[in-house]
This record gives structure tokens, sequence and C-alpha cells, in this order.
């Protein structure tokens, strides 16, 4: 799958809260159940949110790191919704 591909999936609120239940890590699970909540969305709205700011807002070394991380994974989405929503773009937590 191509990396387009992947973001433009993973900006589907249904497709993201999917890829949120398969996360293998319950305080990220629990901070985005909790940052969902303070900005009255769904954890999967907020996780397509927080994949689209990556899209649109990530550095070049952001970038470089995600390829690098994704060419080592078996599954690439769950890679980059990790790496999305652990950049600081977990608003409650980072702002």
């Amino acid at each position: 799958m191509l990396l387009g591909e992947i973001i433009a999936r993973l900006e589907d609120e249904g497709v993201a809260d999917a890829a949120l239940a398969s996360l293998d890590d319950l305080k990220l699970a629990a901070s985005i159940t909790d940052c969902a909540a303070a900005e009255g969305v769904t954890p999967g709205a907020y996780a397509a949110s927080a994949v689209a700011l990556f899209a649109e807002t990530a550095s070049d070394e952001d970038w470089v790191s995600l390829m690098g991380a994704l060419g080592h994974s078996a599954d690439p989405g769950t890679t980059f919704l990790k790496i999305a929503l652990s950049r600081g773009s977990l608003r409650s937590g980072g702002e």
C-alpha cells in the first residue's frame, strides 16, 4: 500500500477507530480517549484528525523518521497512526 493510501484511509474516522482498537499501547489509547472526550469527538475522529495534522504539518525530519519506521513495520497503518498520535498531536497533553 502506498503512503498516500494509508493517509487517506486513516483520515476516515471508521478506519482510524478500527486501527485504534488494534494498538498495543494502553497508555496511548487512554490518552487518545481523554483528548477526544475533551474535544467532544470520538476517538476515531480524534485519530483521523491527528493523521491529517501530521500530513499537513510534519517536518522533513518527521517524514524521514516515518518512512524508516514504515520500512520495518508489518502493519504500516498502525505504525503511521502511532507516530502521528505520539508526535505531539495529543493536544490536551501538548498544549
